[in-house]
């Protein structure tokens, strides 16, 4: 009896110690900096990742054969890439070339967890879901997709002017098909110029970043969207430490238009501009070897009218002082019709403060809403809206086939999931030619649900197939 207290009792002290030696090692870590920031990488990663995608294309493409002929064969090809959930009822932004040629679009949504477990690794859980391709544009590589939920953790955009070099980012997404990844970095640059004659920047960081992270968030400390991670620079094919993102201010710029239209009503100024290099500052006698030129005004254009002439140099826009062509970038080009822009120049010795108006640039589909409106003719088993090419139309979308139905809008109110999109030419159904829109009508009315159903359509110049199953 004695033993069996005396044992006890060394327990209950040995227990008594042990608590004791853990309790004073986590009030340490408490104040460790160490563990302070290991524990405030946690907590943004818990918040971040739930907002976050991978995104799943198929589609046909040219596959290699046995003779290493790529171009012989055309297959079934899957894309892997990344998304990020930009509003709570369902709208993804992702890059146009991950779903580019898509017929099927699937993306794998994390489940949110409920609890945690500190002592023991966190395995996440996702659930597959299709998506719809609502608008994209190849030119700054940008897509959005619709998934059908609401109330989904969605990331904020932060402030593009406030982000600096060297700034913690962390980016997110499914390198190699490896969903659910994250990697540290800094901000190398927050404005890299590839090619010095475009305004097009991007957000450069050593954060890690592989094939299969395009799309996803390059995110900073306050778990805000500071750009889409979208591709890397790379002899070896993997990561070497040069990831490029778009930046978040084109994000915001892009995704309202992408959502609402399809594609981009891009505002129209009528300028040109060029960076200032050492042999154009001399060979022009300029006062200064750096910064902007105004290489071109078009006759009658906003920047005309508003007095601006080529040769003038560019030394504020909207009151920000600008140095080289990446600080023109986003408030000079990414701006919309009615915007007005403030221009401080200096022509030869004199400085001038003009006022630019930005006028929506025409865009052919556009131009269709009208002819839409007043000759509806949705096609309910393609989920698109389509009007019959006639001379007017043909003017404005020269084909290589003459004949054909155009899509002309996407229906709102669809879930069909066929790949087409605004702009595509349908020319044939299941090899037989189409010239009208009763004619495509009418043979998808006399073919039986899940039949396959191969379209032969012409986007942007270019012959495609589209193969699906009639839907019910």
């Amino acid at each position: 009896m004695k033993r069996f207290q005396l044992l006890c009792t060394c327990v209950i002290w040995l227990s008594v110690g042990v608590t004791a030696t853990a309790q004073t090692t986590n009030h340490n870590r408490d104040f460790d900096p160490l563990h302070q920031f290991n524990n405030a990488v946690r907590k943004l990663v818990s918040q971040v990742t739930p907002s976050v995608v991978q995104v799943v294309a198929t589609g046909y493409g040219p596959v290699e054969s046995s003779s290493g002929n790529s171009t012989a064969m055309v297959g079934m090809q899957q894309k892997i890439g990344s998304g990020v959930i930009i509003d709570p009822d369902g709208y993804i932004v992702t890059n146009a070339h991950v779903i580019g040629g898509a017929q099927h679009v699937r993306v794998s949504v994390p489940s949110v967890a409920t609890s945690e477990s500190t002592d023991q690794p966190i395995i996440s859980r996702s659930r597959v879901v299709d998506a719809r391709v609502v608008g994209s544009d190849e030119d700054i590589d940008l897509a959005v997709l619709k998934i059908e939920a609401t109330k989904l953790p969605a990331l904020h955009l932060s402030d593009y002017n406030k982000l600096r070099q060297g700034d913690f980012v962390f980016a997110f997404g499914s390198p190699e098909g490896l969903q659910d990844s994250v990697t540290m970095g800094v901000v190398s640059t927050p404005a890299r110029q590839l090619d010095p004659d475009s305004p097009m920047v991007y957000v450069q960081s050593d954060a890690a970043t592989n094939p299969g992270n395009s799309g996803g968030p390059l995110v900073n400390v306050d778990g805000e969207l500071v750009g889409i991670n979208t591709f890397i620079l790379s002899q070896s094919g993997g990561n070497e430490g040069l990831g490029f993102a778009i930046p978040s201010a084109v994000v915001a710029y892009a995704y309202p238009q992408l959502r609402k239209y399809g594609h981009l009503h891009r505002g129209e100024t009528g300028i040109g501009v060029q960076a200032i290099t050492p042999e154009l500052a001399a060979g022009l006698k300029l006062n200064t070897d750096s910064g902007v030129i105004v290489s071109d005004v078009l006759p009658g254009s906003p920047g005309d009218k508003a007095g601006l002439k080529v040769e003038d140099i560019v030394k504020t826009i909207d009151g920000y002082p600008v140095s080289n062509l990446p600080a023109v970038g986003t408030r000079l080009f990414m701006r919309s019709g009615g915007d007005q822009i403030k221009l401080g120049v200096l022509r030869e010795s004199t400085k001038l403060n003009l006022v630019v108006p930005v006028v929506e640039l025409q865009n052919d589909l556009d131009s269709l809403a009208t002819v839409v409106q007043s000759k509806q003719s949705p096609v309910r088993q393609l989920g698109v809206v389509v009007i019959d090419i006639d001379p007017a139309v043909a003017d404005k979308f020269p084909l290589r086939i003459a004949s054909g139905v155009l899509v002309a809008a996407r229906a709102i109110e669809s879930d069909v999931d066929v790949a087409l999109e605004a702009g595509d030419v349908i020319h044939t159904i299941n090899g037989v030619s189409v010239k009208t829109t009763e004619e495509l009508r009418s043979t998808l009315n006399h073919t039986s649900a899940n039949s396959p159903v191969v379209l032969q359509i012409e986007r942007s110049g270019k012959l495609m197939f589209i193969a699906f199953k009639l839907g019910e």
